[in-house]
């Protein structure tokens, strides 16, 4: 199969995403936050096609994402007021919501839970591509399982060159990590897993608003709560202060490796004169740059050294919560 990454100036290529959706092929294509693979979410064969082409264990659910003009009444059994108070406030956008199901997709994009996420991003890619199929895709992000993550098309085309016919491409993801998952099935909204809508946000407009924390063999409730997961393909090692990991990237260097540093611009300065990845100052930076310089990581690196960033509002929740678990440090590892 030859994998083509259609452009803007690729006349057509909405029609022809739709053709191979029908056909129950597997699409990859923009969105705000991450790039998405994608398949006709009524398909059970189109639907196992995706978990197939990942590697993705049976038992982590997906996301459908639709248009915004997508009637959802069919897919949900109901929605609570302040979902959707939450809808009009922030979508289109990189919020994910988990309703009741009324069963009308595959089952396996729930994986047999009893409930349904659903994603209308806001990319004008990922709106046209929706809007030509008219149907809910289900859609995780496009990368083998517990690899880093693509926020470029090209990325995309790396992991999946020769196995899925199409990349809509809508140039590099501004948002850079995956949606904030939304659990909208009790009296009060709980947060499943952190991204660029934060708690704040979400209380402001709801009232109030939990944040779940998963129990050690629990079965997963939402996409991308592995507990090791978006992981570079190297060695990793994980601080939350410099001076344990200038120690590890001397041990390294002495070996004969070449390690490389991933950390914020506060702890930059204090690294003069070691190959450093710099995330940035704000958590809407690093959260676009984390997954680019973890995929850079990998390419350059024999040991990648992460420093825990110091910030912790905004989005902060969310790019911490990616790169502890890029680390497998989620609870409190030093070192994965």
């Amino acid at each position: 199969m030859r994998t083509e990454i259609a452009n803007a100036s690729f006349r057509g290529r909405f029609v022809l995403a739709k053709r191979y959706i029908e056909e129950g092929e597997v699409v990859a294509f923009h969105t705000e936050t991450v790039y998405g693979l994608g398949a006709n979410a009524f398909s059970d064969e189109a639907v196992l096609k995706i978990f197939a082409l990942k590697g993705r264990p049976a038992d982590n659910p997906l996301i459908v994402h639709v248009h915004r003009e997508y009637d959802i009444s069919s897919l949900i059994d109901s929605e609570p007021p302040y979902a959707a108070a939450l809808r009009s406030a922030y979508l289109p956008g990189p919020l994910t919501m988990v309703y009741p199901s009324t069963g009308k997709v595959s089952k396996y994009v729930s994986c047999g839970l009893n409930t349904l996420a659903i994603r209308v991003p806001s990319s004008p890619t990922a709106q046209a591509f929706l809007k030509e199929v008219d149907l809910p895709i289900a859609a995780p992000s496009a990368n083998l399982s517990k690899h880093v993550s693509p926020v470029t098309a090209r990325r995309a085309w790396r992991g999946f060159n020769g196995s899925i016919p199409l990349i809509l491409d809508g140039g590099a993801c501004s948002g850079g990590i995956e949606s904030t998952v939304l659990d909208c099935t009790g009296d009060v909204p709980q947060i499943l897993r952190e991204g660029l809508v934060t708690r704040e946000m979400i209380s402001s407009v709801a009232g109030d608003c939990k944040v779940y924390r998963a129990q050690t063999g629990e079965r997963p409730k939402s996409p991308g709560m592995a507990y090791k997961h978006y992981s570079p393909r190297c060695r990793t090692a994980y601080f939350t202060e410099v001076d344990g990991a200038k120690r590890a990237y001397l041990e390294e260097k002495e070996a004969g490796g070449s390690p490389c540093i991933l950390c914020d611009s506060d702890a930059a300065r204090e690294l003069a004169g070691y190959d450093i990845l710099e995330l940035g100052a704000t958590g809407t930076v690093m959260a676009q740059r984390l997954y680019a310089l973890l995929r850079k990581g990998e390419g350059c690196a024999t040991l990648l050294v992460g420093i825990e960033p110091r910030a912790r509002d905004g989005c902060m929740a969310g790019v911490l919560n990616r790169m502890r678990r890029a680390f497998g440090a989620e609870h409190g590892m030093e070192e994965s």
